[in-house]
């Protein structure tokens, strides 16, 4: 079914809208997949509060243009684009899904990213998918942070507790010395 003009403007600014809204969004080429296996993507990201949907280059350009987020490269645009808008506030796991979906079919291409307003390029995105979740960050900043109060306290206590050590040797050999005479 053709989309007239104004169905095509107001397609591209409901889909700007999302954007703007979106602090992450990933650019992928999908030809070669089956609608299962792009059924499978969706349903892999859905718990992520990610949603993938294939949309007319024409509409995507207007809406990135609209939504402040002019395409770097023309050839962003160039065949099938598939895109993966992100509610969630982490990067990272769109990304992680993003290639280990790729690993499996390699029709599956990520293009472009865009996390926090920032462009980033095909092996950006693959870096990003090494990277650990916000969660793990988080968790071995507290581990690192602790080990450091830890030690520090370790440090602190070890002169008083070899003076301890001292005095209790000292107290034993006393009662040594007692003991025999």
């Amino acid at each position: 079914m053709k989309l007239t003009k104004t169905e095509k403007i107001e397609k591209s600014k409901k889909l700007a809208e999302k954007l703007q809204a979106a602090p992450h969004l990933f650019l992928t080429e999908y030809q070669g997949l089956k609608f299962q296996e792009l059924d499978e993507l969706r349903a892999k990201l859905k718990p992520l509060h990610c949603r993938y949907a294939v949309v007319k280059n024409s509409l995507v350009r207007y809406a990135l243009k609209n939504a402040g987020l002019d395409a770097a490269d023309a050839k962003l645009l160039k065949g099938p684009v598939g895109l993966v808008v992100s509610e969630g506030e982490d990067p990272v796991a769109p990304a992680k899904v993003l290639a280990a979906f790729a690993k499996q079919y390699p029709f599956l291409k990520v293009k472009a990213g865009v996390v926090s307003r920032q462009w980033m390029t095909p092996a950006d995105c693959q870096k990003l998918a090494t990277l650990g979740s916000k969660p793990e960050l988080l968790a071995a900043l507290a581990g690192a942070l602790y080990s450091a109060v830890a030690q520090s306290a370790g440090v602190l206590q070890a002169p008083l507790r070899d003076m301890v050590l001292v005095l209790k040797s000292l107290e034993q050999k006393r009662q040594g010395e007692a003991q025999k005479n």
